[in-house]
């Protein structure tokens, strides 16, 4: 089975900007969906940008404006580009890629918004 590897995490001050990357080891094939979930202090993991199966984008309200979700299909990669980072942004990143049979979760990234 394919490993997902995130990467990009770390201290940044608020209203800063860090880019997330989430590398796949081999293609995956039958993506039903593809994304970044997020897991804070109240231990609650949550959706926070995603490529639905028709290809459109959705993201939580939270981060709308702020947050962009990318993929490079050549890479096997999807990127979550966050700026204006709050506080409140303080998680794990978890990347996520669903298919018809497998649900892929990498180990996660820390990022931490403080001054």
């Amino acid at each position: 089975q394919a490993q997902l590897v995130e990467s990009g995490g770390g201290l940044v001050q608020p209203g800063g900007s860090l880019r997330l990357s989430c590398a796949a080891s081999r293609r995956i094939i039958s993506i039903v969906d593809m994304g970044w979930y997020r897991q804070g202090r109240d231990n609650q993991r949550e959706l926070v940008a995603i490529f639905t199966s028709g290809g459109s984008t959705k993201y939580v309200d939270s981060v709308k404006g702020r947050f962009t979700i990318s993929r490079d299909n050549a890479k096997n990669t999807v990127y979550l580009q966050m700026n204006s980072l709050k506080a409140e942004d303080t998680a794990v990143y978890y990347c996520n890629v669903r298919t018809v049979g497998v649900n892929y979760w990498g180990k996660g990234t820390l990022v931490t918004v403080s001054s």
